[in-house]
């Protein structure tokens, strides 16, 4: 009998937060999770984990690269078997999104 390996999906769900709030976009001296640009983070017991994500701007120049960095970083972590990445646009980003945090930093608070 094969043992399926568990995963604490809050535990790895805190590591890709983690992650996420070490990656920045560029232009914008803030972390792409307070920027608001993560819609959802959902972690299944079996490691994969499925990432839906907005950029600030549909014809962002960096765009690849960041797509690419945030995989890249998400599928390294240990736990995670595999990665969804799912680029949206629906809603718009706009600064609301911004944690509070964010916002006091960009001087929009």
């Amino acid at each position: 009998m094969i043992m399926k390996e568990e995963v604490n999906i809050f535990d790895l769900e805190q590591k890709i937060v983690f992650e996420l709030k070490n990656i920045y976009d560029p232009e914008i001296p803030v972390n792409i999770y307070d920027l608001g640009l993560i819609y959802e983070i959902d972690v299944q017991e079996e490691g994969k984990v499925k990432l839906v994500m907005t950029l600030t701007a549909p014809n962002c120049p960096i765009a690849d690269e960041l797509l690419n960095e945030v995989k890249t970083r998400i599928e390294y972590i240990p736990g995670v078997k595999e990665v969804d990445l799912v680029l949206t646009f629906d809603p718009p980003w706009d600064k609301s999104m911004m944690s509070e945090e964010a916002q006091l930093q960009l001087g929009f608070l």
